[in-house]
């Protein structure tokens, strides 16, 4: 895992949106299509901005994919995550070749995973944008995520650390409205993504970033997978890399 400090969280997410925007030109002029995901939540602001105001890139040859969704909140709800790519992504780039959301309200948690399945399996994806959560985890796989399901996307149970997190971020009023369910891509299939490029500022993030880095790969903090990934970078601020050795 490359892992790249700077001293703020928008220099760190500027540099993560350059390192993406060159590999998504870099693929679309190799295939003439890219096919990403990306994640949501307060870590991905700045990324986000830099990324959608990057010139030169063909969206219309990139097909979306988004990490994960709570069961029971609809799409217009202030924490949906596709309303937050709708407005903070796809607005600001324009028609992209395809978007998948998970769109929870569209069958059983059971249904919506298994249309995903299949429309990820025909997408192997280039390059995957996300964080890490305060909990270490990766998507919505809090711990002890599982490392092991070869299915896509799975429902997973969330965590009260998680649900904290989602609640401190300014997501929900109180902790009792947050979702304790959610549809999530899953740890392995995430690991198949081509690249992986992490942005993860803020002191708050600073446990599991060392955890994530400096521990041993254990299902007690899913991001700790990466380290096996062949292409992974993570970018941090002064503050997520402070509790990192030599710092």
């Amino acid at each position: 895992m490359q892992v790249f400090k700077y001293p703020n969280k928008r220099e760190s997410g500027q540099k993560a949106a350059a390192q993406g925007a060159a590999l998504i030109k870099k693929t679309i002029a190799a295939k003439g299509t890219a096919n990403i995901i990306l994640a949501t939540g307060a870590s991905q602001f700045e990324m986000l901005e830099a990324l959608t105001a990057t010139e030169a890139i063909d969206w219309s040859a990139v097909t979306l994919f988004h990490l994960d969704e709570y069961i029971g909140l609809d799409d217009q709800h202030p924490a949906s995550f596709r309303k937050y790519l709708r407005e903070r992504f796809e607005a600001k780039v324009g028609p992209l070749k395809n978007a998948f959301y998970v769109e929870t309200e569209s069958g059983t948690p059971e249904e919506v995973c298994q249309k995903l399945n299949e429309q990820i399996q025909a997408h192997p994806i280039d390059i995957c944008f996300a964080g890490i959560g305060e909990n270490g985890h990766l998507a919505f796989n809090d711990p002890p995520a599982d490392f092991d399901t070869e299915a896509p996307y799975i429902v997973v149970d969330l965590d009260e650390d998680c649900r904290k997190q989602q609640m401190g971020e300014g997501w929900f009023p109180t902790i009792d409205d947050v979702p304790r369910q959610a549809i999530s891509m899953g740890i392995r299939q995430i690991f198949k993504s081509k690249t992986v490029i992490l942005t993860v500022p803020d002191d708050r993030k600073a446990q599991a970033v060392k955890g994530t880095l400096e521990g041993e790969v254990s299902n007690l903090v899913p991001a700790s997978i990466l380290q096996n990934h062949d292409d992974t970078s993570i970018y941090l601020d002064a503050e997520s890399a402070s509790l990192l050795s030599g710092d």
